[in-house]
């Protein structure tokens, strides 16, 4: 059986990461089993300090098959998430860079640390 959580800690506030990385940039893995690996973001999760990328870290799930759901039964391949402090983000030449902000026209917009290109889809 489940240990009770105390009152105390039940309603403790999510502490939101500072995400520099948003999804549908092109970020590089520099750590982990799948070191130097690239890909797309798929989902950020700034709660959890986690991001999905397409084609990395892939795992095998075994499922049973549900005919309501239209589930076929077998082994599905899929990504899971790895720590953001483990991928770089990747500029349009496919440097690993930091990111950094600038101020420009009262907006705020992202900066690669390596070059200085402007990293902002307009």
């Amino acid at each position: 059986m489940a240990k009770r959580i105390p009152p105390r800690h039940q309603n403790k506030p999510k502490i939101r990461l500072k995400v520099k990385i948003k999804k549908e940039d092109s970020v590089k893995v520099i750590a982990g089993r799948d070191k130097g690996k690239t890909g797309r973001v798929l989902q950020v999760d700034p709660v959890k300090g986690r991001v999905l990328v397409e084609g990395v870290s892939i795992v095998k799930r075994h499922t049973r098959p549900n005919p309501q759901k239209q589930i076929k039964g077998g082994i599905a391949e899929r990504e899971t998430s790895i720590s953001i402090s483990n991928v770089m983000l990747l500029t349009s030449g496919g440097v690993a860079t930091r990111v950094g902000y600038r101020i420009e026209g009262g907006k705020r917009t992202r900066i690669a640390k390596k070059g200085g290109e402007v990293l902002d889809k307009k």
